[in-house]
């Protein structure tokens, strides 16, 4: 049997044009795979096109070359290959999905489990800490050059991907991975600082208020947490400043779920769930059109009062736990 990477490397070596993608509202691991091969292709002399539907979150915006990302579509352009990065679910890359698998071949680079088959070639391992981790493997196969830069972006999608490194899907290989990309001179205190470090005093004030709406369930072992636009507009921030605050309630000790509900600009209820254990949050994101890790996952649903949306989940995830 052929190894899908190998399949992947011939074809990214004939390759001239070359489109990237991800999943929408991008994190650390999505933009920081998308990046790193991107920054390896153009040293290859390839064109490279970064593809996002949203723009770079703060606090991922310090990755070299993230003002790069394009937001919106040619009308016409001949890629001679498209490559999906992180994304588990071809509806994940957002409102042009099916504009973007119709590029061929079409390259699916993934690590969720209950990954979605979708595309011409598809290398997904769940065992992988990360898909950043699985880039670095092909970039050693592809022979490419590995820059500072090109290091910079693969270290932030396995360390956010990883929790830094505390996941019980961090392998030996995930740290041999990690320590060879500081072998480049990134600076890794530096990078966590970017990630971890990085609150303005209105991010704060949000965080204030998301944690005083925190709510415990099934003996604490459920917590949840929400998040309004009137809330946003009253603290002068965005969804963006979210990122992470999920975080802060699973690290009580008796929670096994922590479930984030997110009130979106466009009538959407967002959905981001964290879990401990053997909890499998990604069966329940599958159950409302989503997907993501056993421990990690998520979805988005219209037409649904943040209220009405609790209530459900509350119903699929008590007997989990």
């Amino acid at each position: 049997m052929s190894n899908p990477a190998d399949e992947i490397v011939d074809l990214l070596v004939q390759a001239q044009k070359v489109l990237l993608v991800t999943h929408v509202f991008p994190d650390g691991d999505a933009l920081g795979s998308q990046l790193g091969l991107g920054h390896v292709l153009e040293a290859m002399g390839k064109e490279v096109y970064l593809y996002s539907e949203e723009p770079v979150a703060h606090g991922l915006d310090f990755l070299p070359c993230s003002d790069k990302f394009i937001t919106s579509l040619p009308d016409a352009y001949d890629f001679d290959c498209a490559v999906a990065l992180d994304c588990g679910d071809m509806r994940r890359m957002g409102t042009h999905a099916k504009t973007l698998v119709e590029h061929q071949p079409f390259i699916v680079i993934d690590h969720h489990a209950g990954h979605q088959d979708f595309g011409d070639l598809r290398w997904v391992d769940h065992s992988r800490s990360s898909t950043g981790e699985m880039v670095y493997d092909l970039v050693r196969l592809l022979g490419g050059p590995i820059s500072k830069d090109c290091a910079c972006c693969l270290y932030t999608a396995i360390l956010t991907d990883t929790g830094s490194f505390r996941y019980e899907s961090t392998t030996p290989h995930t740290m041999r991975v990690a320590a060879d990309l500081m072998e480049y001179g990134i600076n890794t205190t530096e990078i966590c600082g970017h990630i971890y470090d990085n609150y303005t005093k209105k991010r704060l004030q949000l965080l204030q208020q998301v944690l005083a709406s925190l709510q415990l369930y099934a003996d604490d072992k459920i917590a949840i947490i929400q998040v309004s636009q009137a809330l946003l507009k009253a603290t002068g921030t965005t969804g963006a400043d979210t990122e992470l605050f999920i975080n802060f309630p699973r690290s009580l000790k008796t929670v096994k779920v922590v479930v984030f509900l997110k009130e979106t600009s466009d009538n959407l209820v967002g959905v981001s769930m964290r879990a401990k254990g053997e909890v499998d949050v990604a069966k329940v994101a599958r159950s409302f059109g989503g997907g993501g890790h056993i421990n990690a996952a998520g979805f988005k649903m219209p037409d649904v009062t943040i209220e009405e949306l609790q209530k459900r989940l509350l119903a699929e995830l008590t007997p989990l736990v």
